[in-house]
């Protein structure tokens, strides 16, 4: 059964609406990090393989999700296959934030303020559990890849180099 921590996030009150299980992973969050993904990973005592971060682009001048390891970057061109775009770049990081609600650095791919079409990298499926953000910095949810995808509607695909 999903963990209550002391200030949900909107990620958080998703998945238990949803009622899908989840596990809370807090660390203290270091201000001078410049990889929140490595430093989630380090913090945690985790795989960077497992541990997945959530990026914004814009695909044809549309907002959508890549969802990759942290030990990897977002191959744009691959998301854009994916979504049948012909063209991704990343978004700017006030347009991500505004778009999501979440501050860069703990934008979680669940709970966000709206919808966007979502790629989860598909070496994902290949873990029990993967790590995404909470929705805060600091702050990191394990969830099984099928209900990430189920709670996201994400697309499965190779958008990971």
């Amino acid at each position: 059964m999903p963990r209550k921590t002391t200030g949900s996030t909107p990620a958080t009150v998703t998945l238990t609406k949803a009622g899908i299980p989840y596990t809370v992973h807090e660390y203290d969050h270091d201000p001078r990090a410049t990889s929140y993904g490595l430093e989630a990973a380090e913090a945690l005592g985790l795989d960077p393989g497992c541990v997945f971060k959530t990026l914004l682009a814009s695909a044809d001048g549309k907002l959508v999700v890549g969802i990759v390891p942290v030990s990897q970057q977002l191959d744009l061109k691959a998301l854009a296959r994916a979504l049948g775009a012909s063209k991704a770049t990343m978004a700017d990081v006030a347009a991500a934030e505004r778009a999501t609600g979440y501050v860069a650095g703990g934008i979680s791919p669940v709970g966000q303020k709206r919808p966007h079409p979502t790629v989860l990298d598909e070496s994902a499926p290949a873990h029990e559990v993967v790590y995404v953000s909470g929705g805060r910095r600091g702050l990191d949810l394990g969830i099984a890849p099928a209900d990430l995808v189920r709670v996201t509607g994400a697309t499965v695909a190779r958008i990971a180099r």
